[in-house]
């Protein structure tokens, strides 16, 4: 399933200090609180605080703007300064924010730290790429991805699907950014892993 980046309309951030457009959501329908991954875009241009969101891992890349400074708990400092490069930190940290110069964009993953565990990879060559069943999103971070006969712009999110496989092509100069959420669970039971993330994982590192 294709979503396009104007489909999903702006929303206050948890603490009411900023705006966000949420992509995707698991499962259909969590809030805050009972969310396994969640997948947004921020809009940041003010020195507003991060909301907390305790017992979430979250990983941040810049994508449009000169970006932020972020100090974490009152001493740890992280420039988020340079483009499609992930950062992860706790959610439950306590952050604040200095902006460069001007507003900026960062792409967001959250996912509940008890359940699952999770990475960005960034693809950059173009060429086909073959499918991974722990990939729930696929993101077009620049220039243009194919999916099976449709095509990703840059701002535009794919969703996989187990059962439905769909050929990945990265046109030159694109980049995407591959959501990888993995389930805690025991092996043994694939299956359990399918139910709970039910149709949205599948997706990842090149062939």
């Amino acid at each position: 399933m294709i979503i396009r980046l104007s489909d999903c309309p702006p929303q206050p951030w948890k603490n009411g200090l900023g705006s966000t457009r949420e992509i995707a959501i698991h499962p259909d329908g969590a809030g805050s609180a009972d969310f396994l991954w969640r997948v947004s875009i921020a809009e940041v241009d003010s020195a507003a605080p991060f909301s907390s969101f305790p017992g979430i891992d979250r990983q941040i890349a810049l994508l449009d703007g000169n970006g932020f400074t972020m100090t974490l708990d009152g001493d740890r400092v992280h420039a988020l300064t340079t483009p499609f490069v992930p950062f992860a930190f706790a959610g439950e940290a306590g952050v604040t924010v200095a902006l460069v110069g001007g507003a900026t964009r960062d792409f967001n993953l959250m996912v509940r730290r008890a359940k699952a565990r999770s990475n960005i990879r960034i693809w950059r060559e173009a060429g086909a790429y073959r499918l991974d069943r722990n990939v729930v999103l696929l993101y077009c971070a620049k220039g243009q991805i194919d999916v099976g006969s449709e095509a990703l712009q840059a701002g535009d999110s794919w969703i996989n699907s187990m059962d439905n496989p769909s050929p990945i092509s990265l046109h030159q100069d694109a980049m995407a950014f591959a959501i990888h959420v993995e389930p805690l669970i025991q092996r043994e039971s694939a299956s359990m892993a399918r139910t709970l993330f039910c149709g949205t994982p599948s997706a990842t590192i090149r062939s």
